[in-house]
């Protein structure tokens, strides 16, 4: 059975080499035709051999593949829809923001972490994307050569779906691969643990911890896993490793009318948070069919920024966009999913 080489690592690139009796440099040439020359063919690779390029080509494919649906927003925003296995839907967000044009991708099909406030898991969970579907959404649209910023806050729980994950990144920031820096992606997850140890070893890349409420209950009718991996103990391996540096750590907290908005959530967070060199996202919140929650009011959480800002806690809000062509993760895949 063929296999993709798109995706590939240069340690699995030099495997395959040696698999076909290839000099040790072919794996460097093949990872310079993926990754910087976009190649889209084993027979492109015009400096290996032609008996090279045809044991390749018995064995290996290059498969990458152009999103089947586009929205755009009066504000720049694009959303793609992207087919993957057996006809189901993943999606990427493009966002243009004055020097910044950050790219937000998926990294499972559904997914199975149960969160309420995410219509991505209403959909359940439909399987992981490998290495190569992660990537192929930063690959296959038209403003690749433009992203400056990545964050894999799309489908999916990222540290649920470690291996392919960690591999993307490699790729990314690799001197043969894309060569971006590791301060320029940003990976968010709930908290899974070892995986978390795991990224934390192994990548550089910023890291953003869905956090939304820092009482045990609360966070647990909203994060169902804060029941085998509580908030606490998620900040206290953040603690023992003491991120500091280039790297940098935030917080996702989405706020919820009458529910995470309130001056006893402003006192615990800067309890829980005390000592830890971070920053809190505050995100409003999108609601969709069926959903119990409502979003707080700007006002409202203006003064939430304010008054953890005054506890020391460095604290944004996010600007919400995209919200013409529901740009929130999962409404155009749920969308099309529910016509077919």
């Amino acid at each position: 059975m063929s296999d993709n080489l798109f995706g590939k690592t240069i340690a699995e690139l030099k495997l395959i080499a040696e698999s076909l009796d290839l000099p040790g440099y072919a794996s460097r040439q093949i990872a310079d035709w993926l990754y910087k020359k976009n190649i889209s063919s084993v027979e492109d690779m015009t400096n290996l051999s032609k008996s090279a390029r045809q044991a390749l080509n018995d064995r290996y494919y290059i498969s990458t593949n152009p999103p089947v649906k586009e929205e755009i927003s009066k504000d720049g925003t694009r959303k793609y829809l992207f087919s993957v296995k057996d006809g189901k839907y993943i999606e990427t967000v493009y966002i243009p923001e004055q020097k910044r044009r950050t790219l937000c991708i998926s990294t499972q099909i559904g997914c199975k972490m149960g969160c309420i406030f995410c219509i991505t898991g209403k959909q359940g969970f439909q399987g992981n994307l490998d290495t190569g579907e992660i990537l192929n959404q930063i690959r296959s649209q038209e403003e690749n050569n433009s992203i400056s910023n990545i964050v894999y806050m799309g489908m999916g729980e990222p540290l649920n779906n470690p291996d392919a994950v960690l591999k993307s990144l490699e790729i990314l920031t690799s001197d043969y691969g894309y060569s971006m820096s590791p301060r320029r992606i940003a990976v968010s997850t709930i908290g899974i643990m070892p995986a978390l140890n795991q990224f934390i070893e192994k990548s550089e890349c910023n890291l953003a911890i869905s956090l939304q409420s820092p009482f045990e209950d609360e966070r647990r009718y909203l994060v169902p896993l804060e029941k085998k991996y509580p908030i606490k103990q998620i900040v206290e391996t953040l603690r023992k490793y003491n991120i500091k540096g280039q790297r940098r750590l935030s917080f996702e907290y989405i706020m919820f009318k009458q529910f995470n908005d309130t001056d006893a959530h402003v006192k615990e967070l800067a309890g829980l948070l005390n000592g830890i060199k971070c920053r809190i996202n505050l995100i409003r919140f999108h609601s969709f069919k069926g959903s119990v929650l409502e979003s707080s009011d700007e006002q409202t959480i203006r003064n939430f920024k304010d008054k953890l800002n005054r506890k020391g806690l460095l604290t944004t809000v996010r600007v919400s966009r995209g919200q013409d062509i529901s740009a929130a993760c999962g409404m155009l895949s749920t969308r099309v999913l529910n016509k077919s």
